[in-house]
């Protein structure tokens, strides 16, 4: 009747039925990639979406319905983190492959079973390291069964596998065929593939039909699951399986299809985790430094990874002009004894990399670690004035380096900071004479007319407090210690790290 009342209300409902039904917008999947046996102008229209590229013009659910292969390549920051791993490994002369580290090292093991997962891949929440601690996992089946289990839904379900794991719970089977599938998680269907086993082996299903099913369920596509419970049902008669059974088996199946995990994803998982903790079980300072460089610009990640150091013995150092380079670095101050290469080697140390000091730019932190490449070590702060002539070494750098603790080898903060202005003349002055062009044979060393090093006048040391302030501003958290530190005594008991705080919900 509205429409019928007025030309305006028509002349809109003629044209929105026009629209009706037609696509409203392009969407790019971020890591979807569509693979045909053919070209794929044999299958679809394609298109371009901008700088995304060559895409192809269906949705996801069509292109697969019309016979294309979608898989999603995703990138994981772990595997940086790995690769970092093993380069500072190899700096140590030591050559390793992931691929032939054993599945079966008892450190690792251990290092799950007492929840010391932080920075492990999948492996790091709060929740999952209290089911860890109660699992205590020996194997990477026990790992993959954990990643797929702790997720919304089969949750529930980790109580049972553990008490099966542990003896304290035998599993029943509602009939003989199910126990080869289930026997390995102690009766809990974990995998999709566990439900599509047992539509082939019970009802008979093709690898194709218990995939449809597998759909239906984990989906909820009510049509589609009506037909394929019959279809289940009817199966499991034919194959000696009576029909009140046969109901009972496949409401037995699915809840656990509707949420159940795919075993290969989580056997990949599971397996880069593992990587993860064996490096950090057997080469605990290089994994940790390369865990804080591929965080560095995550000042909370910092903050949790460096307190996850300090518990594992490794000192977290403030940059250091002599040893840090651009990301933080493994560094050696003392000697022990490596188990795994058996020789003595230095105690474990971190330290932070120049290019995390704020103020500190990129280009001065390279510029810096390639002259000390070339030739050598800083001796002293007019050493290092002398050597590094560039625009970018000013007074905010300068002042940053040595608030940082960067400089703590050439003199104290306090004091640098009392002579700023003349370690700027000076490194005036030097650029000056470089730039007339007086070089020496030797080395590329510049030949100046100052004949003498500059010398620190007495300066107020820094404070405690001053040093404190001045990490947390330029680095994101505190190196030396933390400022409550002197209060720990009257704390303890009292305060706990927010990190530390039970997300349950406190008993009555």
């Amino acid at each position: 009747e509205l429409i019928e009342s007025r030309g305006e209300y028509k002349q809109l409902m003629e044209r929105a039925l026009t629209l009706e039904g037609t696509v409203r917008n392009q969407g790019v999947h971020a890591a979807g990639v569509i693979i045909t046996p053919e070209p794929i102008t044999n299958f679809a229209p394609l298109s371009r979406a901008g700088e995304e590229g060559v895409v192809v013009q269906f949705d996801m659910n069509n292109a697969e319905a019309l016979g294309m292969l979608k898989v999603d390549f995703l990138g994981l920051k772990t595997l940086s983190i790995l690769d970092k791993t093993l380069a500072l490994i190899r700096n140590k002369g030591v050559e390793l492959d992931l691929d032939d580290i054993p599945i079966d090292d008892k450190p690792t093991y251990e290092l799950f079973s007492r929840g010391d997962t932080i920075g492990i891949f999948q492996f790091e929440s709060s929740g999952m390291r209290e089911n860890l601690r109660k699992l205590l996992p020996e194997r990477l089946e026990d790992l993959i069964a954990m990643n797929a289990l702790y997720r919304p839904g089969p949750m529930e379900w980790i109580p049972d596998y553990i008490a099966g794991k542990h003896g304290r719970k035998k599993p029943k089977y509602l009939h003989e065929k199910l126990e080869p599938i289930l026997k390995k998680t102690y009766g809990v269907a974990i995998y999709q593939e566990q439900v599509m086993q047992m539509a082939r082996d019970l009802a008979g299903f093709t690898m194709a039909e218990a995939d449809v099913l597998r759909k239906a369920v984990g989906k909820k596509i009510v049509k589609l699951l009506v037909e394929q419970k019959e279809k289940f049902i009817d199966g499991c008669v034919k194959n000696g399986i009576n029909s009140m059974l046969a109901e009972k088996i496949f409401s037995f199946i699915e809840p656990f299809a509707g949420y159940g995990f795919n075993r290969s994803h989580a056997a990949c998982y599971a397996l880069i985790g593992y990587q993860t903790a064996y490096l950090k079980a057997r080469w605990p300072t290089e994994f940790m430094a390369a865990l804080l460089t591929a965080d560095q610009q995550n000042i909370d990640r910092i903050a949790v990874e460096i307190e996850e150091c300090r518990k594992m013995g490794i000192e977290v150092k403030s940059p250091d002009i002599n040893q840090s380079f651009g990301s933080f670095t493994a560094v050696t101050t003392g000697t022990e004894k490596n188990e795994v290469v058996g020789k003595e080697e230095k105690i474990n140390t971190i330290r932070f990399g120049l290019r995390a000091i704020k103020n500190v730019g990129e280009n001065i932190a390279e510029v810096i670690i390639e002259e000390r490449k070339e030739n050598g070590a800083f001796k002293d702060i007019t050493d290092f004035l002398e050597r590094i002539n560039d625009k970018d070494l000013n007074k905010k750098s300068l002042e940053s380096l040595t608030k940082s603790g960067a400089l703590d080898k050439f003199s104290e903060r306090g004091q640098i900071l009392g002579n700023m202005e003349n370690i700027l003349q000076f490194s005036k002055e030097i650029s000056a004479s470089q730039n007339n062009g007086q070089t020496s044979l030797f080395a590329g060393a510049p030949v100046l007319n100052i004949e003498h090093k500059i010398k620190l006048a007495p300066a107020p040391k820094a404070t405690k407090q001053e040093i404190l302030s001045w990490e947390k501003e330029l680095l994101g958290v505190y190196i030396t210690e933390h400022p409550l530190t002197d209060f720990k005594n009257y704390l303890d008991g009292v305060a706990i790290p927010l990190s530390e705080l039970s997300v349950d919900k406190p008993k009555e």
